[in-house]
């Protein structure tokens, strides 16, 4: 698939899902005729004390693989940026933790999604956050203009993660943090296999195995790279899933289990930069 294609794919599913949380629904990851498609990728990533005070249409739109929110070190003051930012969720708690003197932006390319954050921050009353329509392969805002660069399961759906990097590189001020949630490959997969685990996963296929993660994100210039697995999967999560597609949940087991895990990613930009 052409990298417009994939941008067109991840436009149309995620546009959907803020269509269906707007309808009363629930977004989901997996396969649309898996019922427990949801799991467990997106479920039980927030507990209930964070999110008991946002609109139920942010936490139902939350189609992450992590909080970044929890693990991330936001300090009053600061500017945060959500990359690929969907209902809001994480912007309305990153925004309410950076408090009135700082503000949180997300970014987000899909018309519905941002129509259904902006409407979770007023019916939240979240006075500093903004939402902008943009991609993540081109930042809409200036060099060394925030302090935390952030994200939920949105860098590995990118075709251009290099540029991607690069741009979270180019808005951080020096000191700058990376600080993302994502779907990490550790060790090797065989592409038929990875092919079918990242179906039943919906919303991760393009994860980057964890060597070049860290290659990559030396390569755009950060330093202080740490992965920190935060959930594996395992091919008793996705039996039901494989089943129907065919694929022997217990032959590919050796393979698959261990090696797909939601991390926290993080990392520095260099002081002086």
């Amino acid at each position: 698939m052409s990298d417009e294609g994939l941008k067109g794919r991840v436009k149309q599913k995620y546009g959907q899902a803020a269509l269906r949380v707007t309808g009363g629904g629930d977004a989901c990851c997996g396969s649309a005729s898996s019922p427990g498609g949801c799991d467990p990728v997106t479920s039980n990533l927030y507990e209930q004390g964070q999110t008991e005070e946002l609109p139920r249409e942010a936490v139902a739109a939350s189609l992450g693989c992590g909080n970044p929110t929890a693990l991330a070190d936001l300090a009053p003051g600061e500017i945060v940026l959500d990359l690929g930012s969907g209902g809001g969720i994480d912007v309305l708690l990153s925004a309410r933790r950076v408090g009135p003197t700082g503000k949180a932006y997300g970014l987000d390319m899909t018309d519905e999604m941002l129509a259904l954050a902006r409407a979770n921050q007023r019916k939240a009353g979240v006075a500093n956050a903004e939402f902008l329509k943009g991609e993540i392969e081109a930042i809409p805002l200036p060099d060394r203009s925030v302090d935390v660069v952030i994200s939920n399961c949105v860098i590995n759906l990118s075709a251009d993660k290099d540029r991607v990097l690069a741009e979270a590189f180019r808005v951080l001020r020096p000191g700058g943090r990376f600080a993302v949630s994502d779907v990490v490959v550790r060790g090797e997969v065989p592409t038929p296999i990875r092919r079918s685990v990242e179906l039943w996963i919906g919303c991760v296929a393009g994860a980057l195995e964890e060597s070049e993660y860290r290659a990559r994100l030396a390569k755009a210039g950060f330093e202080a790279v740490e992965v920190e697995p935060t959930r594996i999967y395992r091919t008793d999560d996705a039996r039901e899933f494989l089943d129907r597609e065919g694929i022997d949940a217990v032959a590919i087991a050796p393979a698959v289990d261990g090696k797909f895990m939601s991390a926290f990613v993080r990392a520095r930009k260099p002081l002086g930069v």
